[in-house]
């Protein structure tokens, strides 16, 4: 997929669990601003393959790797990644923006990458709060005070949680599958069948075997959900095994079991975190500018936008981009993603 989170991957609602959260948290209508479908012609990723340079910065808890682009005096951008994903969903991204100006900052989440934790006695916590921290503690040691947020999948998460608990530390977003924040209680709920076989991977990881099953497989079970969660996006071997490679973090399982079975409920995250989460538990409003999008080939859980239209009080708009695009929209639809990023600052 942020404090002590949820994600990595993908929303722990459904559709259904964000209807019923939406009654239980009863917030008020806001107007919804659909704007006309973006065509797949004004998509096409730009080819890049690399980042001109990675960077390390310890904050918080961990020595965090990330890619940097664009005048060092620029307004920042930050960009997160989601599961099974890592920096170069927005290779073609960086560009765009760094071209017109922002400085762009697209770090490795815990357990990605060069992202290390500084001691071997930090819990190897993926819970949703745990993750949005770790951004703060980022911006912090960068001496960044207000950052442009951008994120899909458990990066959707981690932004929609700056934006909920830190909105003095966030200029806008821009949030793929839209209003992610969820709660333990919440997930107890159960779906419609067709909804809980979406989460496949989720009761997996609840079991011993899953866990060591995608230790043994990390990167075919990746390549896996690459393919059902963008099953018309014909990645090819080069693409998938340059982010693969971050999947070789030494805490890169421990984090994502820790992940899908906190949102269940089925393991303790840290206490430090337990005032955060109280309050995401009651869904938050994210009150600042907001752009949520949504591909139309989107193959993992995710929720319709009406659904969350409610949960944004400030100015807010929804995109609907067609042609193909799947769940790593960044990547998929990169000039898409950068024009949101780009009107929305200007909201």
């Amino acid at each position: 997929m942020s404090p002590e989170f949820n994600d990595q991957r993908r929303r722990f609602f459904g559709v259904a669990a964000m209807t019923i959260a939406a009654a239980e948290f009863g917030m008020t209508a806001i107007a919804n601003a659909q704007s006309p479908a973006v065509p797949l012609a004004t998509l096409q990723a730009g080819g890049h393959t690399s980042f001109a340079a990675l960077k390390q910065i310890k904050a918080g808890v961990l020595d965090i790797g990330y890619a940097e682009a664009g005048p060092a005096d620029g307004p920042v951008v930050l960009l997160l990644h989601g599961w099974p994903y890592d920096i170069y969903s927005y290779v073609d991204v960086a560009p765009i923006l760094a071209d017109a100006g922002y400085r762009v900052i697209i770090p490795y989440l815990r357990g990605y990458g060069t992202t290390r934790f500084l001691s071997d006695e930090t819990p190897r916590n993926g819970q949703q709060a745990a993750l949005a921290v770790d951004m703060i503690a980022l911006m912090d040691a960068l001496g960044v005070e207000k950052a442009i947020l951008g994120g899909y999948d458990w990066g959707a998460r981690t932004v929609n949680i700056m934006a909920a608990l830190w909105p003095e530390r966030c200029e806008a977003m821009v949030s793929v599958s839209g209003y992610l924040i969820g709660s333990q209680e919440i997930n107890k709920k159960p779906l419609p069948p067709k909804a809980e076989l979406a989460w496949w991977y989720q009761f997996y990881f609840a079991t011993e075997r899953g866990r060591l099953g995608y230790a043994a497989n990390t990167h075919e079970f990746a390549r896996l959900i690459w393919q059902t969660a963008s099953p018309t996006w014909a990645f090819d071997d080069e693409t998938f095994n340059r982010s693969a490679a971050a999947f070789d973090n030494p805490d890169h399982v421990e984090i994502t079991i820790h992940n899908y079975r906190w949102r269940l409920g089925l393991v303790e995250g840290e206490a430090k975190y337990d005032a955060y989460e109280t309050r995401l538990a009651m869904g938050p409003t994210i009150t600042i500018p907001t752009i949520t999008m949504e591909g139309d080939a989107n193959g993992a859980p995710h929720p319709e936008p009406s659904s969350y239209a409610k949960r944004f009080s400030g100015k807010y708009e929804h995109r609907n981009i067609t042609g193909g695009i799947g769940h790593n929209l960044p990547q998929e639809a990169p000039r898409a993603f950068a024009r949101a990023i780009l009107d929305v600052a200007k909201f």
